[in-house]
């Protein structure tokens, strides 16, 4: 559990906040009160007020948010496990202390996945917490005079307060905080599992250094002009002993893995390419100097492992880091640089599979392909290792017979001789990987994981260096390794645990003698690279988690975030699960079924054209045709980009739920785009207008159909008429496919834009619904009964108090909506029966040159047919009037959504 500083435990009905330290507080936003003189509420007068205001808006929302959090809880505690489950999981988020609106569009998209999927009868996990270690709070803390602990906590405290004003129904009890001892103390122990594997290693590197920031950057976080992420600084160059992940180790796994996977809107192919081709591996190589073994390991790839027995030499750029630093070979590598290009030195390395010592050279390109820094030079694969090797009168074993088909057999290769290149591939590499010395097939462009970070507010390694021992791991019993508290003063500088001197002098785990404690923490990206595992089973003292309990939720049914870490993170996250089932830990090697990447949230930029310093929106003057400096006049650059404070363009999330409700900022956010696309924030646009107009629209609809049953005729559906039964057939017919394509919609493509859509659709059908046909016909009851549960997971204020005016109706002809409960808690609608054995029709939009002209219906099993789709339109009533006359350019069939757009000549 959270200590008492980390956030709210309840909010009470008349909108105060309870602490766990039992302070009480007025609420923020929605739960403030709004004074004596409001509208009827009929969830708590029985009064039904005709029109939905904003005052209406703003009470149902005040009545409801307590109500949906509790029952959300209460019905989490009582799921049972012998339901379907299905794990939502949206990217935790770094505790700045004040949410954006991207945050509100990931957690919106999660939210309204896990109403939806409980509705459908799933156990459902819908997990929150915090990725709560990381330079940005250790910079604040400095910068003020603060603990980053207290930092922390105290933006946690914040952020979960604004989440819960959002209506976001979060499994709060398996919160999670990366910076408590609960949590790393696990982190920590899979380090050590690691470290047991081989897979964790130290060694020098060159490396990026945030000279402001004092730490260690990866290449992602230095951009193109060689300026740090964060601090802006020029990053420099620097050779430091660290700590890395032999990520390399699973790359053939992790890209094979990836074509079992289904499409991740192009983020598969994203981890593609950051993996690269897997047709070579690293072998290790003892270095000698003078006969004598120097302590060094040099791993050299090489594209051709099945050859290794004709190795020549192995070769190293000028820039390795055995040249730099204090690396026992390096007086007499600088002495051989001085000879110029393929500099042969007195340097050997141990070829692990023949015994012999082939050369080290120091190559003369600046550098090999992608990012290797040291290959294996054989001649037999290689017309460029043939000349080194002739340049520098160096001799080698032909490996490779070429055969009168065309293929080739191994000699000169041991045990290897007289196999195929092939075979000797296959069998070399697992012989290597046997014997620990490399041979795991990798790309040339894939390098291990570097996590050693200089900073305090990170996740202690668990290494303590021993002069007898050398590098020894914490026993996993004496975990964790907790952060000492220190003092921190303005200014940068070293690390802080280098100067806790207590905390770093300690005994050594093995020989009890004097050792110095590892004082790099680690990369944030490990804390962030298995914590779905630990939300299965958040509360566990005795062990990362429960295999029984993360098997029983494993694979992430649905994974959401951001695209930017559709690179790193994913693949940090995806190699920690592999080597989770290589350990035992799970069944699952891959940890996320769907992928979900949300889109940014843009906000208009306002530059002064010939200074291009951004303005405030309060420096403008937007009365005229196009927006100016106010008083200079000046003209204004409008450019739509991410939003930021130095822009001046973001939106504080709180202001947008205070002006328009939850509920519709939430549909804003679902209908304004599909989730992978970007929203162009413009208040002014159709698509806030158009959420405020259908929630009135469907107030409107119960509002309607109240008021019809609470006449003195008694409805009877056998009074309907021909066409009025015609009317009530159609409303049938929309009902079904509506239910149909929103299901699919948010199973299938996640398309909440385009359900959205539907059931507005449904809505307008049933707005222009006769009198009698509201009045008698049960389809139209059922259709709306429908329609209110479908639009509950998007906006579940507004339709619970809908579904509580609907439970009242006088004289239902239906049980739709007389089974008790409240609309959360009502099953997903399904098809019925009858609807599905006839052809089913999909009503496409008709576009012509990008305008909206019209629908036409189209037989689902042609609908991915564009000239088929193109042939029904131009036959049809709307076809043959708009363009029966027209020259047809180019014909558009949108692949994910019923539209079709004709570009015709003008």
């Amino acid at each position: 559990m959270l200590p008492p500083l980390l956030g709210l435990r309840q909010t009470t009905m008349c909108g105060l906040a309870v602490c766990s330290r039992g302070l009480v507080r007025q609420s923020r936003c929605l739960l403030r009160p709004l004074g004596v003189n409001v509208r009827s509420l009929f969830s708590k007068t029985g009064e039904w007020e005709r029109d939905y205001k904003v005052e209406m808006r703003h009470r149902v929302e005040q009545w409801w948010h307590p109500r949906i959090q509790q029952q959300w809880q209460k019905e989490m505690k009582e799921q049972s496990n012998q339901k379907k489950k299905f794990y939502v999981l949206s990217m935790f988020p770094y505790p700045s202390g004040r949410l954006h609106m991207g945050h509100v569009r990931v957690y919106t998209i999660s939210d309204t996945i896990a109403h939806f999927q409980r509705m459908r009868g799933h156990k459902v996990l819908n997990p929150m917490g915090w990725d709560a270690f990381g330079l940005p709070a250790e910079n604040a803390a400095i910068e003020r005079g603060l603990d980053p602990e207290d930092w922390t906590k105290s933006n946690i405290q914040s952020m979960r307060e604004q989440l819960d004003s959002l209506g976001l129904c979060f499994n709060w009890d398996r919160e999670i905080t990366t910076c408590l001892p609960d949590y790393y103390k696990w982190t920590q122990h899979l380090f050590v599992k690691l470290y047991e594997a081989g897979l964790a290693y130290q060694k020098e590197a060159v490396v990026n250094w945030d000279p402001v920031d004092q730490t260690v950057l990866a290449d992602e976080q230095v951009d193109e002009n060689g300026r740090s992420w964060r601090s802006g600084a020029p990053v420099e160059q620097k050779l430091l002993r660290q700590w890395f992940i032999k990520t390399t180790n699973y790359g053939k796994p992790l890209l094979d893995a990836l074509a079992d996977l289904p499409e991740w809107y192009g983020v598969k192919r994203m981890q593609a390419n950051w993996i690269g081709e897997c047709t070579g591996c690293y072998f290790d190589h003892v270095l000698k100097l003078g006969g004598k073994e120097t302590g060094e390991v040099l791993a050299a790839y090489t594209s051709t492992p099945e050859a290794v027995y004709g190795a020549a030499f192995v070769s190293i750029l000028p820039s390795h880091r055995l040249l730099h630093g204090s690396s026992p070979v390096r007086a007499s590598l600088h002495r051989a640089l001085q000879h110029g290009k393929n500099s042969l030195t007195e340097v050997t390395a141990l070829n692990v599979f023949t015994g012999l010592e082939i050369p080290v050279v120091i190559s003369a390109k600046s550098q090999f392909q992608e990012y290797l820094d040291t290959v294996i030079g054989i001649p037999d694969s290689s017309e460029e290792d043939v000349c080194v090797a002739r340049e520098l009168g160096v001799s080698w074993e032909t490996v490779l017979k070429s055969e009168e088909d065309g293929t080739h057999t191994l000699i000169n290769s041991a045990e290897f001789t007289g196999q195929t290149r092939e075979e000797a591939f296959n069998s070399i590499t697992q012989k290597a990987q046997q014997r620990n010395v490399g041979g795991y097939l990798t790309s040339s462009k894939l390098r291990d994981w570097l996590i050693s970070r200089q900073r305090y507010w990170g996740t202690p390694i668990p290494i303590v260096h021993c002069e007898s021992c050398g590098p020894v791991a914490v026993p996993v019993e004496d975990l964790p390794v907790e952060l000492p508290k220190v003092a921190f003063i303005t200014g940068k500088g070293a690390s802080p645990l280098q100067s806790a001197h207590e905390w770093v002098n300690c005994s050594c785990p093995r020989c009890k003698g004097p050792a110095l404690r590892e004082t790099d923490t680690m990369d944030t990206f490990v804390d962030s690279a298995w914590y779905y595992f630990r939300y299965t089973d958040p509360h566990n003292q005795l062990r990362p988690f429960e295999r029984t309990l993360a098997d029983r939720w494993m694979p992430v049914d649905v994974y959401i975030g951001g695209k930017e870490h559709a690179v790193m993170h994913l693949y940090y996250a995806r190699f920690l699960s592999h080597f989770c089932k290589d350990l035992g830990l799970v069944s699952h090697r891959e940890p996320f079924k769907k992928l979900l990447v949300q889109g940014l949230i843009k906000g208009q930029t306002f530059r002064v054209a010939e200074s291009g310093q951004c303005l405030k929106k309060e420096d403008i003057d937007f009365t005229g045709p196009e927006p100016v400096q106010k008083g200079s006049g000046k003209q204004l650059q409008v450019t739509w980009e991410k939003m930021s404070k130095s822009k001046h363009n973001g939106l504080d999330p709180q202001e947008v739920v205070d002006q328009y409700g939850i509920d519709t900022t939430r549909l804003y956010i679902l209908y304004a785009a599909p989730p992978e696309k970007d929203i162009l924030w413009d208040v002014k646009t159709d698509a806030l207008p158009g959420v405020l107009r259908w929630q009135s629209r469907l107030w409107g609809l119960v509002t309607k159909l109240r008021e019809a049953r609470q006449g003195g005729e008694t409805p009877n559906p056998s009074l309907l008429n021909k066409k009025e039964r015609s009317e009530a057939l159609k409303i049938w017919e929309n009902k079904n496919r509506t239910i149909k394509q929103v299901t699919i919609y948010f199973t299938e493509d996640f398309l909440l834009n385009a359900a959205i859509s539907r059931l507005m659709g449904l809505s307008n059908i049933l707005s222009n619904a006769s009198p009698r046909v509201v009045l008698h016909s049960v389809e139209f009851e059922q259709a709306l009964a429908s329609l209110c549960v479908m639009a509950a997971p998007m906006a579940p204020h507004l339709a619970s108090e809908l579904w509580a005016g609907l439970s009242q109706v006088k004289n239902p002809l239906s049980s739709s909506f007389q089974g008790g409960g409240e609309v959360l808690q009502q099953p997903w609608p399904t098809v019925d029966p009858e609807y599905l054995e006839t052809p089913e029709l999909l009503e496409f939009s008709v576009r012509i040159n990008n305008k909206a002209c019209g629908t036409v219906t189209v037989p689902r099993q042609v609908a991915q047919d564009v000239e088929k789709v193109r042939e029904l339109v131009l036959a049809s009533p709307l076809g043959m009037s708009h363009l029966a006359d027209r020259v047809i350019k180019k014909t558009i069939l949108s692949p994910r959504t019923t539209l079709i757009n004709f570009l015709v000549e003008e």
